[in-house]
C-alpha cells in the first residue's frame, strides 16, 4: 500500500499586518513504503530543529545584542549546531532543550479519537422532556503534538498512523 503524507495550505482570514496573508507551501506525496515515510517525517522534523536554532540564535543576536541582520547572519555564517547552543548559553543564558517542544520538533497533526460531551434537551418520553442530558459523541479529529516522532517511542504510541506494509 502506498503512503502519502501532505501539508495543508494555512490561511487565518484575517488580516495580519503584512501585504499578503501568510501561506506554506503544500504537496501530497506518495511513499512507496513505511520506512520511507517515516524517514521523510524524520528529516522534516530535523529540519525543522535545525532552522528554529539558527532563528533562536539570530533573533537574540539582533534583539538583544543589538547586531543589524546582517552582522547577526555574517556571526552565524559556518557555525555548527554545537555553536549556536554556546551562543545562546554563554551570551543568553538560554538553553536550548529548554525551549517549548513545539519551537524545537515542530507541530505533527495526527488523527485521533477524542470524546465530546455536549447537552441535549430530551423531547420524549414526555416525562422526560424538558431535562437536558449529557450526551458523550466520538468524533476523528485533527489533533497537534509537539513531541519528537524521530525515535519509535511516536510510532508504538500511534500505531494506527501506519498500515502494515504490503
Amino acid at each position: 500500500m502506498d503512503r502519502v503524507t501532505s501539508t495543508a495550505l494555512c490561511s487565518s482570514g484575517k488580516a495580519t499586518g503584512l501585504k499578503e496573508e501568510p501561506g506554506f507551501d503544500g504537496r501530497v506525496v506518495v511513499y512507496p513504503n513505511n520506512q520511507t515515510l517515516k524517514d521523510y517525517l524524520s528529516w522534516r522534523q530535523a529540519d525543522c530543529h535545525i532552522n528554529n536554532l539558527y532563528n533562536t540564535v539570530f533573533w537574540a543576536l539582533v534583539q538583544q545584542s543589538g547586531l543589524t541582520p546582517v552582522q547577526a547572519q555574517a556571526r552565524l555564517q559556518g557555525t555548527l549546531a554545537a555553536d549556536k547552543n554556546e551562543i545562546l548559553f554563554s551570551e543568553f543564558n538560554i538553553n536550548y532543550n529548554n525551549e517549548p517542544m513545539m519551537y524545537r520538533k515542530g507541530t505533527v497533526l495526527i488523527w485521533q479519537k477524542v470524546d465530546e460531551v455536549t447537552t441535549k434537551e430530551v423531547k420524549l418520553p414526555a416525562e422526560m422532556e424538558g431535562k437536558k442530558m449529557a450526551v458523550t459523541r466520538t468524533r476523528t479529529k485533527p489533533v497537534p503534538l509537539h513531541c519528537d516522532i524521530i525515535g519509535e517511542a511516536f510510532w508504538k504510541d500511534h500505531p494506527e498512523i501506519l498500515d502494515e506494509d504490503s
